[in-house]
């Protein structure tokens, strides 16, 4: 059994220690124990203040230097071709494309999914068997590429040479 412990009591533990180490022999715990116990409150106080009123700083550069832009909205938008053509990208499955489709593939079928061919005897691990699913066109999958601003295409595989 694995126990984990939050932050906040790691923070507890090691300043009760500290206090344990530095009170031997001196009459100042009751000092400690009080500052341990504002410690405490500070970090709950700070732990239940709301996002928004805490000031958020992602950079280390003074606030002159830092730019923030405004976040631009787009929706998005298909593109759809009257005659089944590819519009966006190559007419061809990208080797990213490829290497995605065959690693989503290749971890279902060592997962227990069915094979959608006939398995022949030279294949023999889930990656051959996901290539050859792929080239044989078999997996009823679409792509979806899509531009930067927010038009896509969904290409279903059998449309791609």
């Amino acid at each position: 059994m694995v126990v984990k412990h939050s932050s906040n009591e790691k923070h507890k533990e090691k300043t009760a220690k500290k206090a344990e180490s530095k009170t031997k022999g001196s009459g100042s715990a009751k000092h400690l124990k009080k500052q341990i116990e504002t410690e405490e409150i500070s970090d709950n106080v700070a732990a239940n203040e709301p996002q928004a009123d805490r000031p958020s700083k992602k950079s280390n550069r003074p606030e002159n230097e830092v730019v923030i832009y405004n976040e631009v909205e787009f929706e998005l938008r298909e593109i759809i071709s009257n005659d089944s053509q590819v519009l966006i990208g190559p007419p061809r499955l990208t080797r990213f494309e490829r290497a995605r489709i065959t690693g989503a593939r290749s971890l279902q079928l060592s997962l227990g999914a069915p094979s959608l061919i006939r398995v022949s005897n030279d294949i023999r691990d889930s990656i051959s068997l996901a290539t050859a699913e792929l080239d044989l066109k078999a997996l009823p999958i679409s792509i979806r590429r899509v531009l930067p601003n927010g038009h896509y295409q969904d290409i279903p595989i059998d449309l791609m040479k």
